[in-house]
């Protein structure tokens, strides 16, 4: 093995790995519909139906899939400066906090967000053009926010016990300092 390997990535980081790539063919979907859609409108006076419904409803899924990562990695704004006053375990459990306290906002929002998706399936709500169900849009980002659930409990296991195992931080610092 030379040292510029990598050691092999567990299925677990396979997955997490699978979640980060959806959300960016998430993000590159409404990139090229919006880019399409542009050229086609100003070049050739035409567009494609539901373009606008289309973009914004997948453009929330790409949010919710992307705090799935974000939240993972803790990479969201965070404001360390008390973080930073404190030692290696002040830190771990200002960490800990911080993780318990998002896992609970993010399960809250994912029931809701379940809620919102059952109450859209069943007044059959449509986009305007192709009359296309918007549950299902809804269901997909509702996914990603259940991703985002099981990414932050992960993050809390790996928290908790495998320390070692987390990303470094936004700032580059182990999180296991």
């Amino acid at each position: 093995m030379t040292s510029g390997a990598t050691a092999p990535r567990s299925s677990l980081d396979r997955f997490i790995g699978w979640i980060e790539a959806a959300a960016a063919w998430f993000l590159a979907i409404v990139t090229a519909l919006t880019f399409v859609s542009v050229i086609l409108r100003y070049l050739f006076v035409w567009q494609i139906p539901d373009t606008y419904d289309i973009s914004r409803l997948l453009l929330a899924t790409f949010i919710f899939w992307g705090m799935a990562g974000t939240g993972y990695r803790g990479e969201h704004s965070t404001v360390d400066l008390l973080w930073s006053a404190f030692g290696a375990t002040g830190r771990r459990v200002i960490d800990l906090f911080a993780s318990v306290l998002t896992l609970f906002a993010m399960a809250v929002f994912a029931w809701m967000m379940g809620v919102k998706v059952i109450g859209t399936r069943a007044d059959h709500v449509l986009t305007f053009d192709l009359r296309q169900p918007v549950w299902i849009y809804y269901a997909l980002a509702w996914f990603g926010l259940i991703a985002a659930v099981v990414l932050l409990l992960i993050r809390l296991y790996r928290l908790l016990l495998h320390p070692d195992e987390l990303p470094a931080d936004g700032d580059g610092v182990a999180a296991a300092e």
